[in-house]
């Protein structure tokens, strides 16, 4: 589940831990979480290593060692990165345990194991990381401007939706913030990107910047499941500001008409405002009736542009 804000405030409650300490031990308790390299690899890699900086591109956080190596952490869906006292009890499915030489413990914490950790060399990223090689724009980090908006938009012919999950596009986004981007920006999740006109483009580069900057400064979103929290252990507060993500059927409080529709777009459960986020036949794929779950759905508004 964790997606740019959450792994930015990962990064930015992890550095003050982690800078400047030297990993003194590592323990390995499950190998699918190296299952990149190994066990014996990770250990390796970074026992007796250093941490430079912690930084982050798209939901990779990366780790700068002494070494000139590189750790990366994913954490998927479940992944939580916590710091702890050595004498504190750790928590089921810890699956690496980094010691620090202040006596503290850096924790990996992954029920479902679809995370994972991997040191690499920066200047092998191509051969040993290539999924971070080939991240599109991060909006947080890399200049980001409605230049880049319009290239990825006019150069695909593909549902917004969809492409806003192409990690090769825009890197970072996921299921919540795209679904709270495209609601903002007006923008209908099945829209073809390739019909978005100009003023569209640059509503949608606000809110892809605007939505990332509040959830961040909000520490993310931590959902009923409660598995996202940040590296002191806190849960973040963006979801009480979610406009359309799991409010199927509620009354939508920005135009206050129309009910929180929900489709499917990319296997992903998508959440949207019929009446805010207009669509015309041209915008879509086929002239099928566009699909809503929402069976007291007000009638469909004038088609936007």
């Amino acid at each position: 589940m964790p997606e740019l804000p959450e792994v930015e405030t990962v990064r930015r409650t992890l550095s003050p831990h982690l800078v400047g300490r030297r990993i003194e031990s590592v323990s390995v308790g499950r190998e699918r979480v190296v299952r990149r390299t190994s066990a014996s690899a990770l250990i390796d890699g970074l026992s007796g290593a250093s941490v430079t900086a912690v930084r982050r591109r798209g939901k990779y956080l990366l780790c700068d060692l002494d070494t000139g190596r590189v750790l990366m952490v994913h954490l998927r869906m479940t992944g939580q990165l916590l710091v702890a006292d050595a004498s504190e009890p750790r928590a089921a499915h810890t699956h690496v345990v980094m010691g620090l030489d202040d006596g503290s413990e850096i924790r990996f914490i992954d029920p479902r194991t679809f995370g994972e950790m991997v040191v690499y060399d920066p200047d092998r990223s191509e051969i040993e990381t290539p999924d971070i090689a080939a991240l599109g724009v991060d909006p947080i980090t890399d200049e980001f401007s409605v230049a880049d908006v319009r290239r990825i938009l006019r150069g695909h012919h593909r549902q917004l939706k969809a492409l806003l999950l192409d990690q090769h596009q825009i890197a970072g986004l996921g299921n919540i913030y795209a679904d709270e981007v495209l609601h903002r920006a007006r923008l209908h999740p099945l829209r073809r990107s390739n019909t978005v006109g100009a003023p569209a483009e640059l509503r949608l580069h606000r809110a892809i910047v605007d939505v990332l900057t509040a959830a961040i400064e909000a520490g993310g979103s931590t959902l009923g499941d409660a598995t996202y929290i940040d590296a002191d252990g806190m849960a973040g507060s963006f979801q009480v500001h979610h406009l359309v993500y799991g409010r199927t059927g509620l009354r939508c409080e920005t135009c206050r008409r129309g009910r929180i529709a929900r489709t499917t777009v990319a296997q992903r459960s998508t959440h949207y405002c019929p009446w805010c986020q207009r669509i015309g036949r041209r915008s879509v794929e086929t002239r099928q009736r566009v699909p809503d779950s929402t069976a007291a759905s007000p009638p469909s508004p004038p088609t936007s542009h």
